[in-house]
């Protein structure tokens, strides 16, 4: 399984244990969610944006949030956003598969903004580089690696809690089998 080569020696370099899960090939965190049995709040999509300089910032949000533009610039501190071109998005992450980028914007340069929404406790999935696998690392690690923004930037279509998953309260585990990477050392 392959992981983008500049995540892979992050990782490695650190000595972190993470999974690596393989999906149907999917291009939104929502369809990735549904193919893996996973709920919505476990699973993190990312979105770059940028403002009128064309400086560019990472948001990472659940699945099931969208992202509200004037919210994030609220709590980035600068003037209005839009989202980035895809053409950009390919010369800012030259190692992943355009819209596959893994949320770690401090590894490209980029300022990183994580919604309130995603769970701070337990394990967190995102995509890997590409649009088949996805890498899942507990949330305190990734917020020690990253160390993002947290803040208030996110829309819901009904409020958090108002639906409960098909599936039940318990979160399932994904339905295909994990590639288990443990740190070396």
């Amino acid at each position: 399984m392959a992981l983008c080569a500049r995540l892979q020696r992050f990782f490695d370099e650190r000595r972190i244990g993470y999974e690596i899960w393989s999906h149907p090939e999917s291009f939104t965190a929502s369809s990735v969610a549904t193919g893996m049995g996973l709920e919505g709040h476990r699973v993190a999509k990312v979105v770059v944006v940028q403002g009128s300089r064309r400086e560019a910032l990472m948001a990472v949000l659940t699945a099931r949030c969208r992202l509200d533009l004037d919210a994030l610039a609220l709590v980035a501190g600068t003037g209005p956003l839009g989202l980035a071109p895809e053409h950009e998005l390919a010369a800012l992450f030259p190692d992943c598969e355009t819209g596959a980028m893994p949320p770690f914007g401090n590894l490209y340069g980029l300022p990183v903004f994580v919604s309130a929404c995603i769970p701070r406790s337990g394990p967190l999935a995102f995509e890997s580089g590409n649009h088949h696998e996805v890498v899942r690392l507990g949330y305190a690690e990734f917020d020690r690696l990253v160390r993002p923004v947290v803040g208030e930037f996110c829309r819901h279509a009904a409020p958090v809690g108002a639906r409960r998953e098909a599936r039940g309260p318990a979160e399932r585990e994904p339905t295909a089998a994990p590639e288990l990477v443990t740190p070396r050392g």
